[in-house]
Parts: structure tokens; sequence; C-alpha cells
């Protein structure tokens, strides 16, 4: 089959089955249980011939049943009707106790396909396929196709785990990571910016077989809380060639912010999870269930605050070798909140080199209503003078439209900040604002007009908002309307904080 063909043919019976209220969530999920089961079969024969180990079915307290079948992909195959449906989802049950990978993919899975007929089309539509012949780009087109559509469901609410590939390009391309180097990313959900970072790397340099095996095994590490995310990405990396089938997870189901574990890393890039607050929610005594805000007790955090996103800025910066690099997206309210955030930016400007701030277009992100940034940092040695000399700062915000429907931003669009941001020599850089041009994007701000401003505010912009200036020039109205929908969310979030702290 081409490869045309074999990606028309799955994204086809995802629209089938969504027709029967089988979400493109749900579909993806099913699809990756038996992607991961037909391309382990396959491994285990020549001209592979691994050792792959499947437990027999279990019963409900994990104990393998005796008699039990195996649950691998030749018993699956040649299942049928209501049989086929009892099999597959004691199968899955079995399949989640099991530790490693094979136990990361399949918890807490079920089955989301109850007609047997429609399950059985699913398994020989992948059966008939020899997987592991199938290039690892299409396999990898294939399923970032279907995490895309399965993100811009607002249904499913997967948008929040997925960052725009064009944005995540970017970063990497600043960054331009080196082959032999470590790649973290604590909050990683379906795993965009490792394929990016992989591609480039690939892409920029000619490895040795050494190099080769240390970007397919050593490279990568994060945490996703989430199972059914972390199974996505696990999936992700796996059709991309990162990782072995049979080999350990290398990310982590852990909360990425209880404790330092140790790790020190290279380069880290990440988009930390929305939503300003990190909360947990307890049973009091008399059985009712409450949210409280969650600090984490950290001694290598500069401030104690339930501000999530202020959390994971300090535990980013705790990842990195003195060496390292990062590039984090971080909302608004991290470059301008008083208290812990001013406390936390006081010392990423002294600790760290914050050289760049790229500050985004609201109508990129699938969470409504998100004013984002790129902070771009390098950490350094201990010091008594501060790291920071000058911030940078691209103002692709103002004056720029974006929907995630129509004029998605592409990454030509961010071109000109990455030439100017100058990845091969970034201390070698040109201002585009100036007296004779305040139109310009690119513009530095000194350290110490920086720390001058209330409250260490790197919420900066100069240019002047065209829309309201020239109202004959007003966006599209379907562009307008999205806006204020945004700008409202944005403020009802910032209410919601405010009640939180005035019911304390």
């Amino acid at each position: 089959m081409t490869e045309s063909a074999l990606i028309s043919k799955v994204w086809n019976f995802a629209n089938v089955l969504r027709d029967d209220g089988v979400g493109y969530g749900d579909y993806l999920e099913q699809i990756t249980y038996l992607l991961f089961l037909k391309m382990a079969d396959e491994m285990s024969k020549p001209p592979y011939s691994k050792k792959m180990t499947f437990p027999r079915i279990k019963d409900t307290e994990g104990t393998e049943l005796e008699d039990g079948e195996l649950c691998d992909w030749e018993t699956l195959s040649k299942k049928r009707g209501a049989e086929l449906e009892a099999y597959y989802s004691q199968m899955l049950r079995s399949l989640g106790t099991e530790k490693g990978i094979l136990g990361q993919i399949f918890t807490k899975s079920q089955n989301k396909i109850q007609d047997p007929a429609k399950l059985l089309r699913v398994i020989d539509m992948i059966g008939k396929e020899q997987w592991t012949m199938v290039g690892a780009d299409i396999k990898g087109d294939i399923y970032e196709g279907l995490l895309e559509k399965n993100a811009s469901d607002t249904k499913s609410g997967a948008g929040q785990y997925f960052t725009p590939r064009a944005l995540i390009q970017a970063m990497v391309e600043c960054l331009a990571p080196k082959p032999g180097k470590k790649i973290h990313d604590p909050s990683c959900g379906t795993g965009g910016f490792f394929l990016a970072a992989y591609d480039y790397i690939i892409n920029h340099h000619s490895l040795d077989s050494d190099q080769k095996k240390f970007l397919k095994n050593s490279t990568f590490s994060g945490n996703e809380i989430v199972a059914g995310t972390r199974r996505l990405c696990l999936m992700n990396m796996f059709l991309h060639n990162i990782g072995e089938i049979d080999g350990e997870t290398f990310i982590s189901p852990n909360d990425a912010l209880i404790a330092d574990e140790g790790i020190r890393v290279d380069y880290v890039l990440a988009n930390p999870p929305f939503g300003k607050k990190s909360s947990m929610t307890i049973t009091n005594e008399e059985g009712e269930q409450e949210k409280q805000d969650l600090s984490y007790n950290r001694q290598d955090f500069w401030a104690s605050t339930s501000n999530k996103q202020l959390n994971f800025l300090q535990h980013i910066r705790s990842l990195l070798k003195i060496t390292g690099e990062a590039a984090v997206v971080l909302p608004d309210n991290v470059l301008f909140e008083g208290g812990a955030g001013e406390t936390v930016r006081k010392e990423l400007l002294k600790t760290t080199e914050l050289h760049t701030i790229l500050r985004l277009p609201t109508g990129i992100f699938y969470a409504n209503g998100v004013k984002a940034n790129v902070l771009f940092f390098d950490n350094k040695p201990a010091s008594k003078e501060a790291w920071t000399r000058d911030v940078w700062i691209y103002d692709y915000r103002t004056n720029i439209h974006h929907t995630l429907k129509k004029g998605t931003m592409q990454l030509e669009d961010l071109r000109d900040f990455i030439t100017l941001y100058n990845p091969s020599n970034r201390h070698k850089r040109t201002e585009t604002y100036t007296d004779s041009n305040p139109d310009g994007r690119w513009r530095k701000f000194s350290y110490e007009e920086i720390i001058a401003r209330d409250k260490t505010n790197l919420d900066i912009f100069w240019l002047k908002d065209k829309s309201l200036a020239d109202l004959d020039n007003l966006p599209d109205p379907d562009e307008l309307a999205l806006e204020i929908l945004e700008d409202v969310e944005a403020a009802l979030e910032g209410f919601r904080g405010i009640v939180g702290i005035l019911e304390k």
C-alpha cells in the first residue's frame, strides 16, 4: 500500500468510528494498543528475533491463570464476535499490570470499541500491514495527525497536552541541540519536543554508531502524570524510532514537582500545563471532598508558591547542568505577578542568563484565552554578579492575528524571530527597534532597566496596537470575536484566582 493510501485508510476509519460515537481520543488509544501488539509480534520474528515476553490472561487480582490464553497479537487476531470483545477487554486489563514499557502502554486501558465487528475491522486493518517495514516518518505522520485531530476535538480536552508544532520547531531551532547531550521535558504531553529535537539532530549532524545509539536510547527523558497522555507519548516516540519495544520506559509517571530526583540535563524544552494553581483533592472527616492549593516544599526552590508555572520554572532551572540551556513556554502572569513571582524573576536574572523572551500571540493554543511567552535562559555557576546582562524581547503578539481554523501559525511566521535570535552566535544580534523604526519587533533591555521596573516586571511591550488606532482596519469579525472571547476567558481566570485568595 502506498504511503498516502495507508494514511488515508487509518484516518478514514477514524471518521467511520466517530459516526458511531467513538471519538478520536478513544480511536487513538485503541490504535496504540493494537499497533504495539502487532509490532511486538513482528519484532519477535526474523530478522529481529527479539525475545518478547507476554503474560497470560490474569484474574481481577492480577494473578496469571494457568489455563489463561496469552495476551499477544497472534491470539487476538484469531478471535471473532463476542469472544473477541471479551478476550480483548481481559487482555487489556492483564497487560496493564505488567512492568516496564509494556505496563506503561496499557496502564488503565479499556476497550472503547464495543461493536465486535468494527473492532475486528480495526484489527484486520492493522494486521494487513508489516509495520516494522513502514518508514518511521510515515508511521509518525499517521500518529501525529491523529494526535492533532484529537487535540482539536474540544470535547476530548486533549488540546492542553498539545503544543503547536510550528512553535516547537522554532524553539528547537533556536536551542540547536547537539548529539550526545541529554534532553528533558518535565511535562512532556505527547512528546512533541522530543520528536522535533530528534529530527533536528538527525538532519543537522552526521552521527556515528555510538551517537545514533545514544540518541535512540539515552537522549530523552521526561514526566507525564496523566496515564493516557503518557501512553500516547511512549507510542509516539516508539513509532519515530526512539526507544526499544522491550526496553524500559524513559517517561516517569511521577509528579515532576514533588522532589528533586537528581536528574541533570543539557537541555530542557517544555510547555508546562496551563492552569495557574497547583491543587489536590482531599476527603475531610465528614467524607466530603474539597480542593486545596498545593505548595511544594522544595529546598532548592527560591520561593514557595501554589502557582504551578512558577514552580515549573524553578524546577526546570534545577534540572539544568551548569552549562544547561532551557526554552520554556510560560503564561504572562509569570512575567508580572508580585510576591513569589517577583522573587523568582529576580533570582532567575541573577543565577542564569535570561537572554531572550518571545511574546506569543493568542489563538495558537487549543486552550482558549492563553497569553504566553517563551523564555530562553542558560544556567550558570554561582556568582556574586548577576549573569543576565541584556534581555532581548521579540514581540510576535501585537498586531498579529492567528486562529486554530483560519490563519494557523506556521514555522515560516516565526522565521524572522529565529533569524534575529541568531542560533549560531546569539551574542551577535542587532535590534530592529530604533527611534527611526518604532515598529521594530526586536528590542533589548539591560539588566539595570529591568531590575528598576516595578516588581521586576518582564511583561514589556512597546508597539502600538493598530486595531485601536485605525478603526478602518479592524480584523475580520470572526477573528475579533475570538480575541474578545480569549480576553474574557483570561480575565475570568484572573478573577477566579482573586476569589480563591479572598475565600482564604
